[in-house]
């Protein structure tokens, strides 16, 4: 397939933007698709990542496609490869969201670069967004997006993950990956639609996503620490399945942590540093 590198490089400096009001009823449903509690109160200190259910790009049906992701060439370029994934992103928290805050989404296409694996070509497009509330930057968040050919699904022969030296289990099931599609107004039909999951992408499962996963690292992260930090980058390496228990791992690298998930007997499928 020719891909017009030239062409979709144009993206490049395309914005998009939405504001939301952050509000009690939404931690509540955060709180509960992630089996935790938080404050309810008006000006409470939201918990982090929660602006992924913010100010979320709202696509009609009819401008989705098969497989439940909006149609190409809006905001992103028009990328003639059918597989995309979050390959992997950093976060900067400069100050927390506040329930009752009106939160800004600025989205700015930073680069667009075409790379060759082993499978065939890979096209990244780099996101950056900046999220506003209360006339300040509360958050900054680049996010690495790779497009490629469609192939058939590889289990990986990577080697089983190693142990951390905090570890915690939880079972990934259907009602979780569907609550947090909800959440954070995701149709793309891998997470919820088993069907399609399996007999059309060829998948043995749902697939548990990675912002959920980079969730649940820094939830983690901020509980072995006392706070949130200030700096959480990651890296997509393999998938995770609803077909067994998830894995949280955890171990100290001086002042920072060093984490990764991985499915229970499985090779690392995400891995992450954060700092304070």
């Amino acid at each position: 397939m020719d891909l017009d590198i030239d062409h979709l490089r144009g993206w490049i400096g395309r914005e998009d933007s939405a504001t939301e009001r952050l509000s009690a009823d939404l931690v509540h449903r955060f709180a509960a698709t992630f089996d935790r509690s938080w404050s309810l109160r008006q000006g409470a200190e939201a918990p982090p990542l929660i602006h992924l259910c913010l100010a979320q790009p709202t696509v009609a049906g009819a401008g989705l496609g098969e497989d439940g992701h909006p149609a190409r060439g809006g905001f992103l370029p028009p990328v003639p490869l059918p597989g995309r994934m979050w390959a992997g992103g950093a976060f900067r928290f400069h100050a927390p969201l506040r329930i009752g805050d009106a939160v800004t989404r600025r989205s700015t296409i930073t680069d667009v670069a075409l790379k060759h694996g082993r499978s065939g070509p890979l096209l990244f497009v780099t996101v950056e967004h900046k999220i506003r509330a209360r006339g300040r930057l509360a958050l900054t968040e680049r996010q690495d997006l790779v497009y490629r050919a469609a192939a058939p699904f590889k289990p990986s022969t990577a080697r089983p993950a190693a142990e951390g030296g905090e570890v915690r289990r939880l079972t990934p099931g259907p009602v979780l990956l569907f609550r947090y599609s909800a959440l954070t107004f995701n149709g793309h039909r891998i997470h919820y639609d088993r069907p399609y999951a399996c007999e059309v992408e060829g998948y043995p499962g749902l697939v548990v996503h990675g912002p959920l996963q980079a969730t649940l690292l820094v939830q983690f992260a901020a509980e072995l620490k006392g706070a949130c930090p200030s700096r959480f980058a990651f890296r997509s390496v393999s998938t995770v399945f609803d077909t067994a228990d998830m894995e949280l791992h955890a171990s100290c690298e001086g002042h920072s942590l060093r984490l990764w998930t991985a499915q229970a007997g499985g090779p690392v499928a995400m891995e992450a540093t954060a700092s304070w």
